[in-house]
């Protein structure tokens, strides 16, 4: 069986390996923030820690082209992904016997090693994503893949808040733990075209750097950057706060936040995705962006009200609700608008470049939010960052209609039934 060949195969496929990939994810950027907020961590300190662990994620690209160059022969890029899963999981291996607050520097570093290792499956997953599909099923598979991060950031991350108290820390790293290492069955049952024994597996790789340079020298890969790295400013900081908000207001019960990242914030970012995705899809990933980072900036300002209106936690779930829709809209168009402006041959390299902007964006935002909450409180935090996605919209003005380059290599399907399959109307 190789999932590669049918459009369902392929939707199940990247589902499952963000599933892997959110999982941790959940734990450390939802349940760990509320939970050391909870125990009386400063917002600024928890900001500080999120913003290193963003770090690697900012910097991927440096190590991405060994990804584009080594990424052929029989194991490919599922080498790749394989190989950083069993790494993410050994670098959490001393989170078993390490108290976070006791030890808050070790924790630092035990964090940092796995996020370099997650943010490597995560540039070889992306990277199989754009080798092996076509441009128009990208927005839908965008909104899938968020499908399956959001659920196993939702399983380890609210899940992990609801019972932390019944089980305790360790138990969750260890079912951690389990889902990376179960999550290499996934190999066994996928290959691309160059990968299975055929002529291209045998010819040398293509040179790297004058396909990069070209890159360099189109002005849409430098406003994509730029995009990149300054439109989320109003969500990123949302995220990363929701959880601490959500404490603050219910006197430091983790109980709302936990429900709210279980359920509400999954299914309703999952849902926006794949209506996010769709719309991609039929009228294009720029114009969807725009018009979805419009009503983000709305979602993010109205949450912003309600912190200054509400008297509990549990009336502010519906604003986060609505913020949490408008932000999976936002990430399945904006990483379809990414991929319609990677080429393929160097799909690793160019792409964890815009996603490291992204995470950079995430970095940034989150330290001067931390910074700005000490002092001016949670509300009016929002509503500057949310000013500051809105000033990035304009540059999607100078990004040409996705879809148009006639530079990019069409992606290498993974069979003939794969490239017929992908003719299909959804």
């Amino acid at each position: 069986m190789n999932l590669l060949e049918s459009r369902g195969g392929r939707r199940l496929l990247f589902s499952a390996l963000y599933l892997c990939e959110g999982a941790p994810i959940g734990f450390l950027w939802w349940a760990l923030p509320t939970l050391l907020r909870s125990r009386g961590v400063e917002a600024d300190r928890i900001g500080s820690l999120l913003a290193w662990l963003v770090l690697p994620w900012a910097f991927k690209w440096l190590w991405a082209p060994m990804i584009d160059r080594l990424g052929n022969g029989r194991w490919g890029l599922r080498g790749w992904i394989a190989g950083a899963q069993i790494a993410m999981a050994a670098t959490l291996l001393p989170l078993l016997r390490v108290d976070p607050l006791a030890h808050f520097e070790l924790l630092v570093v035990a964090l940092v090693a796995h996020a370099v290792c997650a943010s490597t499956q995560d540039a070889a997953i992306d990277a199989l994503m754009i080798r092996n599909t076509a441009p128009h099923e990208r927005g839908r598979l965008s909104g899938w893949m968020q499908l399956g991060m959001l659920t196993g950031r939702s399983l380890l991350g609210g899940g992990a808040l609801l019972v932390v108290g019944a089980v305790g820390e360790r138990a969750l790293v260890a079912t951690l733990l389990a889902v990376l290492l179960g999550g290499l069955v996934l190999a066994a049952f996928y290959r691309e075209a160059d990968a299975v024994g055929s002529r291209a597996a045998t010819q040398p790789a293509p040179a790297l750097l004058p396909i990069l340079l070209a890159c360099l020298g189109q002005r849409r890969t430098w406003v994509g950057l730029a995009f990149a790295a300054t439109a989320g400013a109003g969500f990123e900081a949302l995220g990363a706060f929701a959880g601490p908000i959500l404490s603050d207001l219910a006197d430091g019960n983790t109980n709302v936040a936990g429900q709210f990242f279980l359920i509400h914030a999954v299914v309703a970012a999952a849902l926006g995705g794949l209506v996010g995705g769709a719309v991609a899809d039929r009228i294009g990933a720029r114009r969807a962006t725009g018009l979805v980072g419009v009503l983000l900036a709305v979602a993010v300002l109205t949450t912003a009200a309600g912190i200054s209106s509400v008297g509990s936690a549990g009336a502010l779930v519906p604003h986060l609700t609505f913020a949490y829709a408008t932000i999976g809209a936002f990430t399945a168009a904006s990483y379809a608008l990414f991929m319609d402006l990677t080429d393929p041959r160097v799909a690793a390299t160019q792409f964890s470049a815009y996603m490291s902007a992204t995470n950079l964006c995430e970095s940034w935002a989150v330290a001067v939010a931390g910074g700005l909450i000490a002092v001016h409180g949670y509300a009016s935090t929002l509503v500057a960052m949310a000013g500051v996605g809105v000033l990035a919209l304009p540059l999607l003005l100078l990004l040409a209609p996705s879809g148009t380059v006639a530079s990019m290599p069409t992606p290498r399907p993974a069979s003939p039934g794969a490239q017929a399959s992908r003719g299909e109307l959804p």
